[in-house]
Formats: C-alpha cells, sequence, structure tokens
C-alpha cells in the first residue's frame, strides 16, 4: 500500500499500476521529504516527477504544498493510475500527466520550463548512459535554484552528471540511493 506521508493529503492511499514499477518506499519518502521540507524545497515549487509511476514523490510535494506537478511515465497504466491519483485528491488543476518516455519528454519542448523540484526514479536497470541523456536534457529547464533527486539501487553507481550540474549531496535509506544535484552556478554563488 503507498499512501501519502504528510501535508493536506496525509493518509490518502494512492493508486499504483499492477505491474511494471517499483514505487518508493514510505520510509524513503518521509526521509526524503524531512530533509526536503528542511530545505524548504516544496512550498510553491514546481516539480517533475519522471519516470513517475503511480506518481507518489509528486503528489507528496503536492501535498506538502507544491504549486503544481508535471508527471511523465511511459506506461499507459500508470498514467491511469496518476489521473485516478490525482481526481481522488483533487489535484487535476495543479498536475498534467504525460504518457512519454522520459528522454522524449524533456527534448520535446513539453516541459513547463522553469522547474524547481525534479525526481528522477527510473528502473533500477536503466543503463547509465541512458541515465545520463536524460539529465543532460533536463539542465535547460531548471530553475536557478533548482534541486534535482536522482533515486536509484545502492549497487548503483553515481549518475554521470553533463556540465552545468553538480552532486551537492548523497544518502542511502536501505536499498535505496538518492543523489541530490544542483546547478553548478547555484552551489559556487
Amino acid at each position: 500500500m503507498t499512501r501519502i506521508v504528510a501535508g493536506e493529503a496525509k493518509g490518502r492511499v494512492l493508486k499504483v499500476p499492477a505491474r511494471g514499477t517499483r514505487p518508493t518506499s514510505e520510509r524513503v519518502r518521509e526521509a526524503l521529504f524531512s530533509r526536503l521540507d528542511a530545505m524548504n524545497m516544496c512550498d510553491g515549487v514546481a516539480v517533475l516527477d519522471l519516470y513517475a509511476g503511480s506518481g507518489a514523490l509528486a503528489f507528496e510535494a503536492l501535498s506538502r504544498g507544491a504549486a503544481r506537478a508535471d508527471m511523465v511515465d511511459s506506461s499507459r497504466q500508470a498514467a491511469r493510475a496518476m489521473s485516478t491519483n490525482a481526481a481522488m485528491m483533487g489535484y487535476e488543476d495543479r498536475t498534467r500527466i504525460h504518457t512519454l518516455d522520459a528522454l522524449a519528454f524533456v527534448q520535446s519542448g513539453r516541459v513547463s520550463s522553469p522547474v524547481d523540484l525534479v525526481f528522477v526514479d527510473p528502473p533500477y536497470d536503466l543503463a547509465q548512459n541512458a541515465l545520463a541523456a536524460v539529465l543532460a536534457g533536463l539542465a535547460a529547464h531548471l530553475s536557478p535554484d533548482a534541486l534535482v533527486i536522482v533515486e536509484r539501487s545502492t549497487r548503483s553507481q553515481a549518475p554521470d552528471l553533463p556540465d552545468g550540474l553538480v552532486c551537492e549531496d548523497h544518502r542511502h535509506w536501505g536499498e535505496t540511493a538518492a543523489w541530490f544535484i544542483g546547478r553548478a552556478d547555484r552551489v559556487e554563488s
């Protein structure tokens, strides 16, 4: 069962696609959002959730005060689950759901720029070069203070970052690792 951890929708149970997704555990979302709340990275932000699955990360951000969220997943089943979840929580006017490959989306011109908070939670077996291409395509759409969070298995290597992006921090919880990535010009200032 996947449910919202905190905020206005706390406790709401999300519909999860029957197959093909690996929802971020409640424990990991709680730790991740505790950190984001401490950084004031939820209130009023524009969110992009790539490889969204049920949309749990984007919906958690919306519950905690994000202004809007774009959710992207290539699976039609995932898109239906996200649509159901948005309607159930009354977030239809704050969400846009895209049934598209993450790389195609960031290269398509459909990104509602600028984006403040990005979740990149691909299948653990996604090739390193495919992840690097998504991050490179994403870089042009980030706000000056944007934060990108890449979630992978603890057995995965650190993401290869394009010029202009730097890793600010790395955390792990159980089998899940997260890299906190920002724009180089923000980190240097």
